[in-house]
């Protein structure tokens, strides 16, 4: 089938909006038209990196209807409203029949060559091969997924929203609910309040933490993160966090830090500023090339917890319909975190206005490809598939 979508065709180059042929679903394939599809950082990591195949559909946040399935299908049906999920997992290796599936590393072998699970694309462009990105490729009318990536949401979730839930929603969520496993009245710090971050402060806000204290450089930051549950704020370009987190905890520091900013002296300020016995969850990316560097002195008497969290230690079929009901009985703030909502062919915008300092990142800019609810009729080998 033909769909309009945004091609990557060099690194750093706009994207190019292309006619493009997609072929059918296999036999553990989701064929899903997107309806929203949210304009995370991450991609413009993507379209910046030389690693990054090319021509290529980028897109890794979205939401929309199932329209055909493969043979094997059996979690989702024509008709399901879906949130995509870019880490599915096999279910079978140690990580997952341990309970730990956003540790399965199945996914990223194909997801760094550009296919999807069997190493082979569904994309193309006059008999050329385009390759996917994150198993979803997301910037497109229509997409085909592993079934795995496909999570259904009440009919009742907007499209927009439910298409942050699958990358920063779910991991800030997930980093203070699953990976710090947050206590009711306990204290919290969050470094970084960006899309994760306010995130991870609803998240330890949901948990019932009594004091959840923000920690960022941008004031305007700052002030956003008391909309979505901060009790307090600490500007660490003007007060040492440290200092700041002990003054707030009768000076014993916080119970539980998420650091969501990437950067190794903020997880150096989280790990001094909890208190003995307390958890560090780090859920940034560092540069490799910089040094995580703690005090030695009395390490071993400090009982405290340095932890790594990929994806917010979620799991998909679990998270996504929680967050999503929690957002319908109004406990979850997603409205806010639509800052914008543009056609495909705006998405170039979205993409520059990462490099204006200026604007807002407390949220997503999201593509929308048709009205709320609208149905579709496509063509397949089979006949007319109506949803």
């Amino acid at each position: 089938m033909k769909m309009k979508a945004a091609v990557m065709t060099g690194v750093g180059k706009p994207l190019e909006i292309q006619e493009v042929e997609l072929a059918l679903p296999k036999a553990n394939e989701v064929l899903v038209k997107v309806e929203a599809t949210g304009v995370c950082h991450s991609d413009l990591n993507a379209l910046d990196d030389e690693s990054t195949p090319k021509p290529t559909i980028l897109g890794h946040e979205g939401a929309g209807y199932v329209v055909a399935v493969g043979p094997n299908v059996t979690k989702v049906k024509i008709g399901d409203k879906v949130a995509l999920s870019w880490a599915p997992y096999c279910g079978t290796c140690e990580f997952c029949v341990t309970g730990s599936v956003h540790l399965c590393d199945t996914a990223f072998g194909p997801m760094f060559e550009g296919t999807l699970l069997d190493g082979t694309s569904r994309i193309s462009r006059e008999g050329k091969m385009i390759y996917h990105n994150s198993l979803l490729s997301t910037f497109a009318e229509y997409t085909v997924v592993p079934e795995l990536s496909c999570v259904k949401l009440p009919d009742e979730m907007p499209f927009a929203q439910a298409s942050l839930i699958g990358c920063g929603v779910a991991t800030g969520y997930g980093a203070a609910v699953h990976a710090a496993k947050v206590t009711p009245g306990s204290t919290v710090a969050v470094f970084g309040i960006g899309g994760v971050g306010v995130n991870a402060i609803q998240g330890a806000r949901i948990a019932g933490a009594s004091k959840i204290i923000a920690c960022d450089m941008k004031a305007a930051n700052l002030e956003i993160a008391r909309k979505f549950g901060a009790t307090h704020t600490v500007n660490v370009a003007e007060k040492d966090a440290e200092e700041a987190l002990k003054e707030l905890t009768g000076g014993y520091g916080v119970h539980y830090s998420i650091d969501c900013s990437g950067h190794t002296k903020a997880t150096e300020s989280a790990w001094k500023g909890t208190r003995k016995g307390g958890t560090v969850v780090v859920v940034g990316a560092f540069n490799p090339a910089l040094a995580l560097q703690l005090p030695a002195g009395g390490f071993h008497r400090l009982g405290k917890v340095l932890k790594g969290s990929f994806y917010g230690d979620t799991q998909p079929y679990r998270d996504f319909p929680v967050i999503a009901q929690l957002y319908l009985d109004g406990k979850f703030l997603l409205d806010e975190l639509v800052l914008n909502r543009i056609q495909l062919d705006d998405i170039n915008k979205a993409l520059d206005s990462f490099h204006d300092c200026s604007c807002i990142n407390v949220g997503r800019t999201v593509v929308e490809f048709s009205a709320q609810g609208q149905k579709e009729l496509i063509e397949t080998s089979d006949g007319a598939i109506v949803v």
